[in-house]
């Protein structure tokens, strides 16, 4: 969702560069491509009523970063998932590392990974050169978020339990 906020930065919240940049590229049939239109035409609005036009995430998107972050650290206070627990010892030193880099702009453990993997993506996207360890690094928090990820919805749709 924070590139999809970025892509609609990127069109100016114009809803025909929306149209042009973004659902175009679709190929769907008409009645897809409205609700397409629709949902990041609404996700603009909800952005711009928001007063994050230039920067930030839609509460939505940080409220659920803040209970992935709380679902992160029952699973490592309970002990119930040995994976998650070997998987969050691997990446400790290197959250912590990236949390005290991040300074105040970064809320929790679970939102520093995402803003790790997030920038190497940007990086990427730019083919700028990642060093060998910065991707050991974020492959390393791509495991153990997909791994949350993972029992978390399973704990959303009661098939998990601490």
């Amino acid at each position: 969702m924070w590139q999809v906020e970025d892509l609609l930065r990127a069109c100016d919240f114009n809803p025909e560069l929306i149209e042009k940049k973004l659902v175009s590229r679709f190929n769907a049939g008409e009645k897809t491509n409205t609700e397409i239109t629709d949902w990041y035409n609404n996700l603009a609005l909800m952005m711009e009523k928001e007063h994050i036009r230039a920067n930030g995430h839609l509460q939505v998107i940080a409220n659920l970063v803040n209970d992935l972050n709380v679902f992160h650290l029952k699973l490592i206070e309970r002990q119930s998932d040995g994976e998650y627990q070997r998987l969050y010892q691997m990446n400790s030193e290197a959250i912590s590392e990236f949390v005290r880099k991040s300074g105040k702009s970064v809320e929790n453990e679970v939102e520093s990974c995402l803003n790790a993997l997030y920038g190497v993506l940007l990086l990427k996207l730019k083919n700028s050169k990642i060093s060998p360890e910065t991707m050991r690094t974020v492959e390393g928090f791509g495991r153990m978020i997909g791994h949350l990820s993972a029992r978390y919805i399973q704990f959303e749709n009661d098939d998990f339990e601490f």
